[in-house]
């Protein structure tokens, strides 16, 4: 109980000077590494997200890591990450090998169960990325995809033109569900 709030001020200075000096390091780096690193992630981007606050982390908490040992392994993992998805640009077969491929959901009307049940992802989860897209009626999507970086993509249909009839069924659209008591 003795440390509790409180050990030692050399611990706590070391603290603060590591977790500047890993802050530092990671917003550089970062920076250095290009919008790769913060744009939305896929799977490969996210494990080594959470690897490299892992190692900040521990780098900053625990007296036996020092900064130039965490360090080097946080600028390993960034120049892991580099390498990796600069050759996945290169090779097609690679980038295949190591990236979630988009999987197509819902096309035309119908909801491709089969696909949803194998991704983990229900009919309410489709229908409020419609709802996100301001979509309201089913009729009025083409597609829906979900990306390699986890996010789905509401792809609308295209209408004939001005003579192009709405024959919408009203079990079809997406109106949010307001239960009256």
């Amino acid at each position: 109980m003795d440390m509790l709030f409180f050990d030692n001020i050399e611990k706590l200075l070391r603290i603060v000077l590591t977790a500047v000096l890993v802050y530092i390091l990671i917003v550089v780096t970062t920076k250095v590494s290009g919008k790769r690193s913060t744009s939305q992630l896929n799977n490969f981007d996210w494990i080594v997200t959470v690897m490299i606050g892992s190692l900040g982390a521990s780098t900053i908490l625990l007296k036996e890591i020092p900064f130039i040992e965490g360090s080097a392994s946080i600028l390993t993992l960034y120049l892991l990450q580099y390498a990796v998805t600069k050759y996945a640009s290169y090779s097609p077969y690679f980038g295949r090998l190591i990236l979630s491929e988009p999987r197509i959901l819902f096309y035309q009307g119908e909801f491709l169960t089969t696909a949803m049940l194998e991704e983990r992802l229900t009919r309410q989860e489709l229908e409020s990325a419609m709802r996100k897209e301001g979509i309201h009626n089913i009729n009025d999507v083409e597609a829906i995809i979900l990306e390699s970086e986890a996010v789905l993509s509401v792809i609308p249909r295209k209408h004939d033109g001005p003579n192009d009839t709405d024959n919408t069924d009203p079990s079809d659209t997406l109106e949010p569900l307001i239960r009256q008591p």
